[in-house]
């Protein structure tokens, strides 16, 4: 049995994007969580925010917040692959209690053995 935690992502990206691209082009990159068997539970675009210091340059960044429920591979393969966008400045992966995060994983499995 694969073991499914709760994650928090926060990504900042380069600031001349546009804002209505961002979800999108972020979905993409989420199919990595979702073929994996994991969920996404939400995505939150915060907007440009100012910057506490420059990161290549930019005093400015578009902040989004990933809420997902998947297995550690998972999301390490996922922080890979944004890492390599030039679009993406940084990157945090945080991991959430994990009360929480049982009861979700239970449910994603419960939904799942339904399916089958």
């Amino acid at each position: 049995m694969v073991f499914m935690r709760h994650y928090e992502v926060m990504i900042i990206l380069d600031p001349s994007l546009d804002e209505r691209t961002i979800a999108p082009s972020l979905d993409t990159f989420l199919n990595v969580i979702r073929t994996t068997g994991g969920n996404v539970e939400k995505v939150e675009v915060w907007g440009k925010r100012r910057l506490s210091f420059e990161i290549n340059k930019n005093a400015e960044g578009i902040y989004a917040v990933l809420d997902l429920i998947s297995t550690p591979d998972a999301v390490k393969e996922l922080d890979r692959q944004l890492g390599l966008q030039e679009t993406v400045l940084r990157t945090k992966v945080i991991r959430r209690e994990p009360a929480k995060a049982a009861k979700t994983a239970a449910r994603i499995a419960a939904k799942a053995a339904a399916k089958a």
